[in-house]
């Protein structure tokens, strides 16, 4: 069973597939979406030879437990930031033998969100080994459901790039 439309399901098989052409294994690293990515990568049969393991770090204390964020960093930008979603990434990568994590902070709503920061904003970041860390910044229109939904495909979208290069 996925929780993933039927587009973003085509999009983790094609991921998958591209993570297997580079030989790379995969992490997850997720705060909003709270495992989506996850569940909609190991939804497709055969994915235990790409999908590592998944992180999701909900809370500001899991963030730094689990992925060694810096809990000053947290405080200096807040938990919806480019800066945490790096350190996400690069902390899920270091702390896996993958060779690719992705990370995903944001505000799905519907409350929650601020001036600064609305509804939607998402933060992401993907680390691959020896590579510089992307970074993606999107505002997504639409219900705490469709929001989660487009980061997944954005994320998505972050990886297959990383792929590609």
């Amino acid at each position: 069973m996925t929780d993933l439309a039927p587009d973003l399901t085509a999009k983790a098989a094609a991921l998958l597939d591209a993570c297997r052409k580079r030989g790379w294994m995969l992490t997850t690293a997720e705060s909003c979406t709270g495992g989506l990515a996850m569940a909609g990568l190991t939804a497709i049969a055969g994915s235990s030879d790409v999908v590592e393991r998944g992180f999701v770090t909900y809370a500001n204390a899991a963030k730094t437990d689990l992925l060694g964020v810096p809990p000053a960093l947290i405080a200096e930008y807040g938990a919806v930031s480019a800066e945490v979603a790096k350190a996400m990434a690069e902390g899920a990568l270091a702390r896996s033998p993958a060779q690719v994590a992705v990370a995903i902070t944001g505000i799905a709503g519907p409350g929650g969100g601020s001036s600064e920061k609305p509804v939607g904003l998402v933060h992401f970041a993907c680390a691959a080994t020896g590579r510089p860390t992307a970074q993606l910044r999107q505002v997504f229109a639409g219900n705490r459901d469709q929001v989660r939904h487009q980061a997944v495909a954005a994320a998505f979208d972050l990886v297959l790039a990383a792929t590609r290069s």
